[in-house]
């Protein structure tokens, strides 16, 4: 897309919006606005409230840069460097997926249950970990991640956000040197290598693979972390029943369920995204009396 010198807010963003919607974007109109509160300094609201105004020369430059990254289909969050998430604004790049709404169901979950310790499995930008860390005041908090480049990003988030105090960040998964998990959340890589070519260009040529992909049927990493988890939580339960949480695809949630059962939980269900997709898979160990 080329800057129209001279173009006012509406004509600039009804010449992206088409640009955007030729390239097969999703939500075309959104993303403009928000590319171009970015380059001109203003917050979205704000800039469609007067569409008549004349966009800069220097913001129309910065727009078109910005709306160029858009139509190679890089997602939002990274050109703005930033997404928000429950209450805070987390930054991103392309060391972590970028947060999705349903993801808020952990979140939600440990809201229920006010658990006194909560492990974060597979943190990523820190995003369950610090949303709980915020909203549950006097829940201590750890968060985990095999990836060196992601946990950069959510220790950054949390020195940001002033929660640096609140989480304490480990690489790996589950750390060998603590115990008594009141609550264990994961967001492990679910995506089956079968389904990959069918993903939005979003995902396949800019968020880490590494944290998508789980074998042929996108389950290996739950295979691998389920016995293992359910293991910490028997072992340590004491008198707090330990509960585990994770986040599956469309359609996994059966095979989960079952995986479950099979190390050992006594109570597990699953939960409904707004979609009304099976997404979140909960299990509570039941502790066995002495």
């Amino acid at each position: 897309m080329t800057a129209v010198a001279g173009a006012s807010v509406r004509e600039a963003l009804d010449a992206a919006v088409d640009a955007l919607a030729a390239a097969g974007v999703d939500e075309p109109r959104l993303d403009a606005e928000l590319l171009l509160g970015e380059a001109m300094g203003r917050e979205r609201s704000v800039l469609i409230s007067d569409a008549r105004v004349e966009v800069p020369a220097s913001a129309g430059r910065k727009f078109g840069e910005l709306v160029r990254r858009r139509l190679r289909r890089e997602p939002v969050a990274y050109i703005l460097g930033r997404k928000g998430f429950r209450r805070l604004e987390l930054a991103v790049d392309p060391r972590v997926l970028v947060p999705r709404p349903e993801t808020e169901l952990l979140v939600e979950l440990a809201l229920e249950l006010r658990p006194e310790r909560v492990l974060d499995v597979g943190t990523g930008s820190g995003a369950i970990a610090l949303a709980v860390a915020d909203e549950l005041p006097d829940a201590e908090v750890i968060a985990t991640d095999t990836s060196p480049r992601a946990l950069e990003v959510a220790c950054g988030n949390a020195e940001r956000l002033g929660l640096a105090e609140r989480v304490r960040f480990a690489e790996g998964t589950l750390p060998d040197a603590d115990s008594g998990w009141d609550l264990v959340l994961a967001n492990l890589p679910y995506v089956a290598e079968r389904d990959w070519a069918s993903l939005q260009p979003e995902v396949t040529k800019h968020e880490p693979r590494e944290a998508l992909l789980a074998g042929p049927d996108g389950l290996d990493a739950y295979r691998a972390f389920i016995p293992e988890c359910s293991g910490h939580l028997h072992r340590y339960a004491d008198e707090m029943t330990g509960t585990f949480a994770v986040e599956v695809g469309e359609g996994q949630a059966p095979a989960v369920a079952e995986m479950m059962r099979t190390a050992g939980f006594g109570e597990v269900e699953a939960r409904r995204d707004l979609a009304g997709i099976a997404r979140v898979v909960v299990g509570r160990s039941v502790k066995v009396q002495a």
